[in-house]
């Protein structure tokens, strides 16, 4: 074997090795300290516009532990009830997998941002005569919602056809989360099918603390970068 063929075997290692490498590290900073996610859609407006490019911060969340407030990013299959994604193309099913290992790209694992609203065992109902959420009985502050349903003031709340912007007392089940859009007008969250309802049943969804990947902390793109949790 000529020393030239060693050469470019050597080199060609050399390359893969690295490669080897860097894959490596992405999927141990993906996994354990930031992820990166893409924006798909205008329900976190104008907080997170889309296409906003986002750090979701990994290390040190507790999906056991969040406050009301945090926007976070959370995981599941074609539906919130569905643990992953099932594929059928076997092409498509192997570049799953690796996203699944590395923590980019398409993946068995379909990621959602909203923001916390009900914690574990809280009761939560829209709306008093200001159009405002309801905890326990309590109204909610949210200066990050500058887009929501119509409500006209002193609406009832509790009757048939009510404004849009109702929906009925809902429980937060233990350890889950009940999250909205702070784009209330166009957010398909966690009582998207209660709105309008009066005192009818609501089947509300509600986000399970294992299923959190991580909370948003920073807006990397567009230019100039900044929180990701902007008011």
């Amino acid at each position: 074997m000529s020393e030239g063929t060693e050469g470019e075997r050597h080199w060609l290692w050399g390359v893969l090795l690295r490669i080897t490498i860097a894959f490596a590290v992405l999927a141990l900073v993906t996994h354990t300290l930031v992820r990166p996610f893409v924006i798909p859609s205008g329900s976190m407006e104008p907080t997170l516009m889309t296409g906003d490019r986002v750090f979701a911060q990994v290390v040190g969340v507790d999906g056991d532990d969040l406050e009301r407030g945090d926007v976070v990013v959370f995981g599941h299959g074609e539906t919130w009830n569905a643990a992953r994604i099932d594929e059928t193309h076997p092409v498509k099913d192997v570049l799953r997998y690796a996203g699944d290992l590395l923590g980019a790209g398409p993946s068995h694992t379909a990621h959602t941002v909203k923001r916390v609203i009900g914690l574990p065992g809280e009761t939560l109902s829209c709306c008093d005569a200001q159009g405002r959420v309801l905890v326990d009985g309590e109204p909610l502050d949210e200066p990050y919602v500058r887009h929501d349903l119509p409500f006209l003031r002193g609406a009832d709340c509790s009757r048939e056809g009510a404004p849009q912007r109702c929906f009925p007392e809902v429980t937060v089940p233990d350890d889950s989360y009940l999250v909205l859009g702070d784009n209330r007008a166009n957010s398909a969250d966690s009582v998207m099918g209660c709105r309008g309802r009066g005192t009818g049943p609501c089947e509300a969804r509600f986000v399970h603390a294992d299923r959190v990947v991580g909370t948003l902390g920073w807006r990397w793109w567009p230019l100039p970068p900044g929180g990701a949790e902007r008011d």
